[in-house]
């Protein structure tokens, strides 16, 4: 049985996939299997994979069921003790696998593990080092954009790992489940980090553990599609997980985001996909209140251990400095930066 299994979710991306799957032949640790699980692709994909990387076990799903759901088919074929997920628009250095094995054995106490995500263009700066959350349930990329170097060159606790590049033993997703197949694609992570949380599964930062990304490669091409399940999904990680007293303490400050996120979308013209998926919330409450009954039935941790592994510093300020900036500047970076969902 092999120590890591890999899941690499697919939907026409074969012009990623040499550079992806050919990093994976590079690595040092060796004691690993690599499941593809295709999303219904039409480019070309699983030919090409059986045919040029025929060690990579492939998965072909009959149409596109989400990013979750495609994870969750590849997890029901995994048997390695981590499991490892990975987008298929990066490259992984050569010894990403031996830090993670290594972290493994180091952080006994940790259940899973976020890896630091360089920009693939731009290999100096960091998309993120796994993310923060803060009480009113908004996700802050951690090191996002910054220029890499000693702050980020140490293990450090956080409360999650992004999906493109995450790790989580098999004893966590045994106990809290891997995605919510609700969420179809993003914020799925942090829901499963959430739920990990609840349950008192701590997350670390493994600075040596580097993957190259090319940021939003997909996703951008459909900006109000995008739109509609991040502004959907950030409300159903938010009334899934959040215990009540926290929602009571954040609420003013949630409602200040949501107004400045009507604004916001209105004004980069997906504010039809904005209100759809908020409408789409409240047709879907009941299921999402039952679920929070068994999750907060579950829960290991206080309300104020929770609240201590939050993010504490002025985030809506810089949430504010981040739209204020994409207003003014109409460039792709700038966007970037300002996304609010982040």
């Amino acid at each position: 049985m092999p120590e890591i299994s890999i899941i690499i979710v697919n939907w026409n991306g074969k012009h990623f996939l040499e550079t992806c799957l050919e990093a994976l032949r590079q690595q040092t640790f060796r004691d690993f299997e690599s499941i593809l699980v295709d999303n219904g692709s039409a480019d070309g994909s699983i030919e090409y994979v059986r045919d040029q990387f025929p060690e990579i076990r492939v998965m072909p799903l009959d149409s596109n069921v989400g990013f979750a759901a495609a994870n969750n088919a590849g997890y029901a074929q995994c048997s390695g003790a981590l499991i490892v997920l990975l987008n298929n628009d990066t490259e992984a250095h050569p010894s990403w696998l031996e830090e993670i094995h290594k972290a493994s054995t180091k952080f006994l106490s940790a259940s899973s593990f976020a890896c630091k995500m360089m920009y693939f263009d731009d290999r100096a700066r960091l998309d993120n080092c796994g993310f923060g959350l803060t009480s009113a349930g908004l996700t802050m990329d951690l090191g996002r954009d910054q220029l890499d170097g000693p702050a980020w060159s140490e293990p450090r606790k956080v409360f999650g790992a992004c999906g493109g590049a995450a790790v989580y033993r098999r004893k966590m997703l045994e106990d809290v489940g891997l995605f919510d197949p609700d969420f179809f694609m993003t914020y799925e992570d942090v829901d499963l980090s959430f739920r990990g949380q609840l349950r008192g599964h701590e997350c670390v930062f493994v600075a040596q553990a580097v993957v190259y990304h090319h940021y939003r490669a997909t996703m951008a091409k459909y900006p109000a599609k995008q739109t509609f399940f991040s502004q959907r999904n950030i409300e159903l990680v938010y009334l899934k997980n959040m215990p009540f007293s926290l929602i009571l303490r954040s609420l003013p400050q949630r409602l200040l985001y949501e107004l400045g996120g009507a604004v916001y979308f209105s004004k980069k013209g997906v504010g039809t996909a904005y209100f759809k998926a908020k409408v789409e919330v409240l047709k879907i409450l009941p299921s999402i209140l039952k679920k929070r009954r068994s999750l907060q039935t579950g829960r290991k941790i206080s309300s104020s251990h929770l609240l201590s592994i939050m993010v504490r510093e002025n985030w809506l300020s810089e949430k504010l400095k981040k739209l204020c900036s994409a207003w003014r500047d109409p460039s792709r970076r700038a966007v970037r930066n300002a996304h609010l969902p982040s």
